[in-house]
């Protein structure tokens, strides 16, 4: 669960046989047919609707999507993109209740948490007969790809894809005598740094951490997956995060909360709690993906310059977060191999839609960050950086060990029930940082058991 995240596409179309939404059957379009059961003309007129547009509130965003509608509607005059704009674009209290009436869009945008639900639900079409169509796909990085797909049947594609990182502020990190160009690569390095980042005086915190609103169980899976470990055996059952791995973790932030004393004495921290921090110039370190950047930049007076984003220390795995699009089981084949040929040309062609970094540029958009992470290593995926870097208004080599650290990691997807098991982990997190005399090993037995319970209603 990312607290402030990302958004995009899709609604409406003819109803195709037995394929309602929210059925739990979730049919397959036939590849060749329409969804009244008859061969559909070549190049025959068809609408889609797509979600997330972007807002008014953000013109120059909305402009460019415009501009790219415009285009793809002049390279394909047959097909008639209907954008629907919402912000949020999705609000979790009527998601699923969107989902379950069959009011989203023809291709409607989702986080990766929801996913695995909405396949199982059979609130989503099944995409594979068409898929071959987009030319990007071999290139995509299975691990990535594999979020959307059910055995070998695939029910959308992802929009952006991050890993998380370790976030510092290299200011102080040249005010502490620390090399701002040599970020931590363990967590032993870490520790350091924040003791000394926290000796600068009244104020200063050397590493911040959540332990509310969930945020505290989101930031124990990054650290965890980090580690090697896991929150959930793997059918997904019962907890595994009462582990060596998970210890660890605890353990690590006690210390530094207790021992070092470099996390300093206000805790309880929420999401927009640590952005201020790290606005004020006052926090040295925490974990996050680069768009921690851009929120300080953008809403919490912090400077791009003034930050940079390392590898999470250690990682080989790391929590992956991201956002994609699904089309309505009512769409016809028609649409879907529509969206499609839209999906590709705003969201996975380097250096065009989302990557044309030269028009963001010109429009006075950050460009620099490295946001999202779909192709790793692969032609598509260094075109991508290079034109990043090309046009870059943001300093890129503040992110290079992220850049070469996510190019070396699995990502691995939030828990099943994620939301309950990051409330459950938020106790274990909070009597830590609050409490120096917490019992790790009662905390994690305790969360343990609350999250078998959890996990058993929903098996």
């Amino acid at each position: 669960m990312k607290p402030r995240n990302l958004a995009i596409l899709l609604s409406a179309g003819l109803a195709l046989a037995a394929a309602g939404c929210g059925s739990g059957a979730g049919s397959t379009p036939d590849a060749t047919k329409s969804s009244q059961g008859s061969a559909a003309p070549a190049n025959a007129p068809v609408s889609i609707s797509v979600g997330c547009q972007p807002p008014k509130s953000n013109p120059k965003e909305r402009s460019e999507w415009d501009a790219d509608v415009a285009s793809f509607q002049k390279l394909h005059p047959n097909i008639t993109i209907v954008s629907k704009d919402a912000f949020p674009c999705i609000v979790p209290e009527t998601f699923q209740a969107k989902l379950a009436g069959g009011e989203m869009e023809d291709m409607f945008y989702v986080y990766y948490t929801d996913v695995r639900k909405i396949i199982a639900s059979g609130q989503a079409a099944d995409i594979s007969p068409y898929i071959n169509s987009v030319t990007t796909l071999k290139d995509m990085r299975p691990d990535v790809l594999s979020i959307f797909k059910d055995g070998d049947k695939v029910y959308g594609l992802p929009r952006t894809n991050y890993s998380t990182g370790l976030v510092y502020n290299r200011k102080l990190f040249t005010q502490a005598g620390l090399n701002p160009d040599a970020p931590p690569t363990t967590w032993a390095d870490v520790q350091a740094a924040a003791k000394k980042i926290a000796a600068l005086g009244p104020g200063y915190v050397g590493y911040g951490e959540y332990s509310a609103g969930n945020t505290g169980g989101w930031h124990f899976t990054s650290a965890l997956y980090g580690r090697g470990g896991s929150m959930v055996s793997d059918d997904g059952k019962t907890a595994a995060f009462n582990s060596p791995e998970g210890k660890a973790v605890l353990e690590n932030l006690k210390t530094m909360r207790w021992t070092d004393n470099s996390m300093g004495t206000k805790q309880l921290h929420r999401w927009e709690d640590l952005m201020r921090m790290m606005g004020s110039g006052k926090l040295g370190m925490m974990i996050g993906a680069p768009d921690v950047v851009q929120a300080v930049n953008n809403d919490f007076k912090g400077k791009f310059d003034d930050y940079g984003v390392a590898g999470l220390p250690e990682a080989k795995f790391s929590l992956s977060g991201g956002d994609g699009y699904m089309f309505n089981p009512k769409a016809s084949p028609e649409q879907i191999k529509a969206g499609l040929l839209w999906l590709e040309y705003r969201f996975l062609t380097p250096a065009q839609g989302q990557f044309n970094y030269e028009r963001a540029k010109a429009d006075g958009l950050p460009v620099g960050l490295p946001t999202t992470d779909l192709y790793g290593t692969t032609a598509p995926g260094v075109k991508m950086n290079d034109t990043r870097k090309q046009f870059a208004t943001v300093p890129v080599e503040h992110f290079q060990s992220y850049v070469d650290a996510a190019a070396n990691v699995q990502f691995k997807l939030e828990p099943p029930k994620a939301q309950e098991l990051y409330a459950i982990l938020d106790t274990a997190m909070s009597a830590v940082l609050t409490r120096q005399d917490a019992n790790i090993d009662q905390l994690l037995s305790d969360a343990e058991k609350k999250a078998n319970n959890v996990l058993a209603k929903s098996s």
